[in-house]
C-alpha cells in the first residue's frame, strides 16, 4: 500500500502530508522531516556567528546611544540584554522554526483561560496573600522604588532566566515514559480525530506493524525537544498570564489605597506622578513590577516542585504530548513504507533496499 500523495492530488488527499501540516498546528514541527532539518540547518556555525557578530554590534551600538541620551548606564545595560535576549527570540520564532510552538500554547492558554484562575487558586492559595503582605511593606518599597529604570528591569530578566532554567532543568521528568509502550489501543486512541485515522485501522491488523512501531516508538533528539519546549512554552505563558494579573491587580490596588504620605515616608523622598493618570505614580509602577516578577518565579518554583500541583498543571498536556507520541508513531510507520514515493529530510530520494524473492521453502 503505498501512501504518496498521487500525482496532481493535494495534502488533503496525503495522510502523510495532512499529518505532518497536523503537527506543525499542534506545535510539534521538529516532528515534520523538513521543519526539522530547516531548524538543523539554522544551528550550523555559518549561520550562527555572522548573526551573533551583527546583533552584537548592533545591541552595542544601541545601549550607547541610550546610555548617552539618558545619561543613564544602567538603561544601557538593560537595553543591551534586552535587544540580545529580543534577537535570540526573533530567531527562535523564524529560523528555528518555534512560531508553531508558541502559537500553539498561546492559544491553548487563552482557551483554556477560564480554568487557569480556579487553577491557581487551588494551586496557590497563599500566594496573593502573601505578595500583597509584601506590597505593603516599607522595606520592599524602599528597595524597588529605589532602583534606577535599567536596574529594575535587568532584576525581571534575571527572575526570568532563572526560572527558564529552573524549567529547562526539572520539566524533563515529566516526559519520562511518554514514549513508552506504544501499542494497537495506544495508537487507535491517538489517532481518532486525525488524518491517520482511517490509515491506523488498516494498520493495527498487519502483523508487523506491533515491530515496526516499537522500533519508531522512542523519541530523541530535536523531537524530543519539541516536546519539551511545548511543556515549557505552556508553562511560561501561564506563568506570564498570572504575571500580568498580579502587576494589573497591584496598579489598582496601589492606586486606591496607597496615599503619596505614606509612600513617601516608605521611600524616604517624594513621589513622581504620571500627568495623564495622577493617581498613579513611578514608584507604584516599579513595585508592582518587581513583585509581579518574584510571583512569577515563586510561582514557576512552586508549580514545578510540588507532585500535587504538577499534576494539576501538566495533566493535559501531558496527555496530549502522550497523544503526539502515538500519532508520530503510526506516521513513521506509514512514511517508511511509502518512502519510495518521499525525499529524505536533504531532499534526496532515499535509497531502498529490494531483497530478492524466496523461493518456497523445502
Amino acid at each position: 500500500m503505498t501512501h504518496g500523495a498521487p500525482a496532481g492530488g493535494s495534502k488533503q488527499n496525503d495522510p502523510i502530508a495532512s499529518t505532518e501540516t497536523w503537527f506543525v498546528r499542534h506545535g510539534l514541527p521538529y516532528f515534520v522531516p523538513g521543519e526539522r532539518a530547516a531548524a538543523r540547518d539554522a544551528l550550523t556555525p555559518r549561520r550562527l556567528v555572522p548573526l551573533g557578530i551583527a546583533v552584537a554590534l548592533g545591541a552595542v551600538a544601541a545601549a550607547v546611544v541610550l546610555a548617552w541620551a539618558v545619561g543613564d548606564l544602567t538603561l544601557g545595560a538593560a537595553g543591551l540584554t534586552i535587544v540580545g535576549v529580543l534577537a535570540a527570540a526573533f530567531y527562535a520564532v523564524t529560523a528555528l522554526r518555534g512560531r508553531p510552538i508558541l502559537v500553539w500554547a498561546v492559544n491553548r492558554t487563552m482557551s483554556s483561560l477560564h480554568l487557569l484562575l480556579p487553577m491557581v487558586t487551588r494551586a496557590l492559595p497563599l500566594l496573593l496573600i502573601f505578595v500583597t503582605f509584601l506590597f505593603i511593606n516599607a522595606e520592599v518599597w524602599q528597595v524597588a522604588a529605589n532602583l534606577d529604570g535599567g536596574v529594575l528591569w535587568l532584576t525581571v530578566l534575571m527572575f526570568a532566566a532563572m526560572a527558564g532554567v529552573f524549567l529547562f532543568t526539572r520539566l524533563p521528568e515529566e516526559l519520562e515514559g511518554a514514549d513508552s509502550a506504544v501499542d494497537a489501543d495506544r495508537l487507535r486512541r491517538a489517532c481518532r480525530a486525525t488524518p491517520l485515522a482511517d490509515e491506523v485501522e488498516q494498520l493495527i491488523h498487519d502483523d508487523r506493524v506491533d515491530a515496526e512501531v516499537q522500533a519508531h516508538a522512542r523519541v530523541e533528539g530535536y523531537e524530543r525537544s519539541n516536546l519539551l519546549l511545548v511543556m515549557v512554552v505552556v508553562q511560561a505563558v501561564q506563568v506570564l498570564v498570572l504575571a500580568v494579573s498580579v502587576f494589573l491587580f497591584f496598579m489598582v490596588f496601589g492606586a486606591v489605597v496607597m496615599k503619596d504620605s505614606v509612600m513617601e515616608s516608605w521611600i524616604g523622598e517624594g513621589t513622581h506622578h504620571f500627568s495623564a493618570v495622577p493617581n498613579v505614580s513611578v514608584e507604584l509602577v516599579q513595585v508592582s513590577v518587581f513583585l509581579a516578577a518574584f510571583s512569577a518565579l515563586y510561582f514557576t518554583v512552586v508549580v514545578v516542585t510540588d507532585e500535587t500541583y504538577r499534576d494539576q498543571f501538566f495533566t493535559q498536556v501531558k496527555a496530549e504530548l502522550d497523544r503526539a507520541v502515538g500519532v508520530r508513531a503510526a506516521y513513521l510507520v506509514l512514511r517508511e513504507r511509502s518512502l519510495p514515493a518521499r525525499p529524505d529530510d536533504d531532499g534526496t530520494p532515499p535509497t531502498v533496499v529490494i531483497e530478492p524473492p524466496q523461493g518456497p521453502a523445502g
